[in-house]
Parts: C-alpha cells; structure tokens; sequence
C-alpha cells in the first residue's frame, strides 16, 4: 500500500470548505477523491492538513492518501492537473513514508489574513480581501497582538461551543503589515480551534478602530468565553500559507 503526499492551492470562492459532508456535494475534499478515485479506478479517502472554512482559500494546503495503484507520482500529478477545476491546483505529488499522515503529523501551521484598508474600491481582489474602508490605529493592533503570542488557552477564539478536547495552542508568530490599503495578518501557529483565526483578527481590527484596548486581551484569554472576544471576520480573506513538518 502507497501512501502519497499533495502540496495543493485552491480558490474556496465557490465550495462549502474543505470537508466533506453527508450531502454537501461541493467541498475541497470531495472533489479531491473523487477525481483521484478517478484516475486510480479504486476508492481513495484523503486527509488534509486541516479544514478550511466555506470560501477561505489555501496556497500550501497539505493532503494525503493511500492507494494501490503503481501509476507514477508524475503521471498522477499530470492527470490530476488535467481533470480537477481551475479553482484547485496540485502543487506535488510525492511518496511519504508509510505512517506519514497531513493531519496528525502536522506540527506548526501559517495563515494570512487579508484586509482592503481603503474607502477605495477593490474591484479585482474583491473576493480575496476583506474591505474595511474605516482608519486604524496600527500600533494598537501590534499592542495587542503582543499579547496573544505564547501558549495560551484560547477557548474565547473558538467558535465551537461544544468543544471537550483541550483549546490551549501555542502561537509562535502574529504580524500584521501594510503595503499601501492592504493589511495583511500573518498568524505562525501549533495548531488553530475552529474559526480561531478569523476571530482573532476580529479582534484586533476592533482594537484598531478604537471599540476595545489592548489591555483588554489578557481578560479575554483569562474568561474563555466566546462573547467577550471580536468579531468573526469574512473568510473570503483568508489563506493557508503552509504547514510544517517534522
């Protein structure tokens, strides 16, 4: 049995996120298999590195199967170029080692997030930035970001209400840029809870246009209670980067 290892981007402008779901026909994953299934003439199940929200997008999303099939990596990346949308690029195709596993092997991931920071229109990347025509105090947002790196518990970020495993992760990296409108966070973590990301950045955009301080994070951190955290920010902004290995 092969065990094979894609490195692929996608435009989730146009699918219900990365998992498949009973009934839900138009997902990442979904497509994925069955056009691998395809190719391969045998079922093949994947599994990603994580599972993007409905519309977020992924430049270095990670992806594993197994399989029995002999064809090449070459070929199976040309096929697979070949019949998936143009909306879903295969990046690589590889061998891994047999208990490799994009999940459960993951041990650090990268997201960007995108904000259009301009009363300006974004008629070209319209779909990719989320538009906040309103200033921002920037150092104030880099002030409370300060905050949210290290471990933490972060169970106030977490939009899953019913979640029993632990909510602690570490985030080893926030930045937030400006190149010209385009605010870019830069989010470098051990792992991310359900919406996490987005609501992070909510957060700190409410600190940015002056509704809460940063002195305010660490008792959001300390009261584990999604309400006393921001706004979930629209997932057309943002990107799986990358995810990191061992």
């Amino acid at each position: 049995m092969r065990n094979l290892k894609l490195i692929l981007a996608y435009d989730g402008s146009r699918y219900q996120g990365w998992q498949r779901l009973p009934g839900v026909e138009n997902t990442i994953q979904g497509k994925l298999e069955r056009t691998i299934s395809r190719i391969l003439e045998e079922p093949v199940e994947v599994s990603g590195s994580g599972r993007t929200d409905a519309g977020a997008h992924a430049i270095g999303q990670c992806a594993s199967f197994h399989c029995q099939s002999t064809l090449p990596c070459s070929e199976i990346l040309s096929q697979l170029r070949m019949h998936l949308p143009e909306d879903i690029g295969v990046l690589s195709c590889e061998e891994a080692p047999p208990r490799f596993h994009a999940w459960l092997n993951a041990t650090a991931k990268t997201y960007e997030y995108r904000v259009w920071n301009s009363p300006e229109p974004c008629v070209f990347q319209r779909k990719y930035w989320y538009r906040l025509p309103v200033p921002l105090n920037l150092e104030a947002m880099e002030a409370a970001a300060a905050h949210l790196v290290g471990q933490h518990d972060f169970r106030s970020f977490c939009s899953n209400k019913k979640m029993k495993k632990s909510t602690v992760r570490t985030i080893y990296r926030l930045d937030i840029a400006t190149m010209g409108p385009e605010l870019r966070f830069t989010l470098r973590g051990d792992g991310f809870l359900y919406n996490m990301v987005r609501i992070l950045v909510g957060t700190l955009l409410e600190v940015g246009m002056g509704r809460r301080s940063p002195a305010e994070i660490p008792g959001i951190l300390e009261a584990r209670n999604r309400e006393t955290a921001g706004y979930t920010v629209p997932a057309h902004g943002l990107f799986l980067m990358e995810v990191e290995y061992p």
